[in-house]
């Protein structure tokens, strides 16, 4: 099938049309609108190679993220930083999109786990970076480099990615309080050492996840409190916040579906509550908050940017704000570059995450 995709490559620049790199289609609604000739990559599947000793695993791009989590939990081993599957997912699209799941704060963010990966440019050659190792990074770090890139650098044919054990013990603790005060706590928490793996903040209520030894997961309950939440209860919660299919998210939904957009606040932890109308949701110990509004655009942006952050439009029907926060002219001019170096005739992903890329 590479031989095919080549193919398809050479004849899109001869024809000088663009591509549009896709898998299961689950993250099609995140970035700017698609466009150009479809490049399919969901039968460009597989698991190439997987030592659970080393804790390392090669997949193919079109590979879903469920099979490769079965795998996984067959060695008692998983994904650490949660890849969102919004209902589907291949490992192409995972990293591609850069997104992470709830236990990003604690585990490391999608990008830290990727070791090595193999391209095709825009020349339709296969390009290597990286390798199955750590230490393995030479000059630049192309590998991840190219986690977020949204398919706008070359179509991501396989991936090496680090591997963990399953935590040994978890237990999910929800305590009612208000939004500032669960951020202020969350601080106080944070510089403590606690087996906190995940959180979230939402409709008056503060759910922790610990996870870890068992000793150190029994002596956090004990020490902090809260209400033992069953884990029968707890794990589709953290399931539906991962995946975007629990209330709050399907709330952005329906809402998205009128005249509301879903937006993605990435701010410091400490930063304080942002005043803005509409509803939040707030997870990786307050430094990636969740907004539900009527409006955005600037003034979400400006408030993001007030504290530190920056805010993406996550879903909404109307995306001429741009989906992704304007770079400063310095770092556009490098990111044209990069797009000229792997994808000199345009063909990949245009416009996707940025005009002009």
């Amino acid at each position: 099938m590479l031989q095919k995709i080549q193919e398809q490559v050479r004849d899109a620049a001869a024809r000088g049309v663009s591509l549009n790199i896709q898998g299961q289609g689950s993250k099609a609604f995140y970035g700017q609108d698609p466009v150009g000739e479809p490049l399919e990559l969901a039968g460009f599947s597989g698991v190439t190679s997987y030592e659970p000793s080393e804790l390392v695993v090669t997949a193919k791009a079109g590979t879903s993220i469920a099979e490769l989590e079965q795998l996984l939990a067959g060695q008692g081993q998983h994904l650490a930083f949660e890849p969102p599957r919004f209902g589907g997912g291949t490992v192409g699209g995972m990293v591609a999109s850069g997104l992470s799941g709830p236990a990003r704060a604690s585990m490391g963010a999608l990008r830290d786990h990727v070791l090595g990966v193999t391209m095709l440019n825009g020349q339709a050659e296969a390009l290597s970076f990286g390798g199955t190792v750590m230490k393995n990074v030479a000059g630049y770090d192309v590998s991840r480099l190219i986690a977020g890139s949204m398919g706008m650098l070359g179509v991501i044919l396989e991936v090496s990615l680090k591997v963990l054990p399953l935590p040994t013990a978890q237990a999910t603790l929800r305590f009612e309080m208000g939004a500032q005060q669960a951020l202020d706590q969350l601080n106080r928490w944070g510089g403590q050492p606690l087996p906190i793996n995940a959180s979230a903040c939402w409709d008056g209520a503060l759910v922790l996840r610990l996870a870890g030894a068992n000793a150190a997961v029994q002596a956090a309950t004990q020490r902090l409190g809260g209400e033992m939440i069953d884990e029968a209860l707890a794990r589709p919660f953290w399931d539906g916040l991962r995946d975007h299919s629990d209330e709050f998210f399907q709330g952005a939904m329906r809402a998205v579906q009128g005249d509301s957009q879903l937006w993605r606040l990435s701010v410091p932890q400490t930063a304080p509550l942002l005043h803005l109308e509409g509803e939040q949701l707030l997870e990786w110990g307050g430094a990636q908050r969740w907004l539900i509004t009527p409006s955005g655009g600037q003034r979400v942006r400006e408030a993001a940017a007030s504290v530190g952050g920056h805010a993406t439009l996550f879903r909404a029907a109307d995306k001429s704000v741009g989906a992704f926060t304007p770079l400063a002219s310095a770092l556009a001019r490098i990111h044209q570059q990069l797009k000229k170096s792997f994808d000199p005739h345009g063909l990949f992903n245009p416009g996707r995450l940025y005009p002009g890329l």
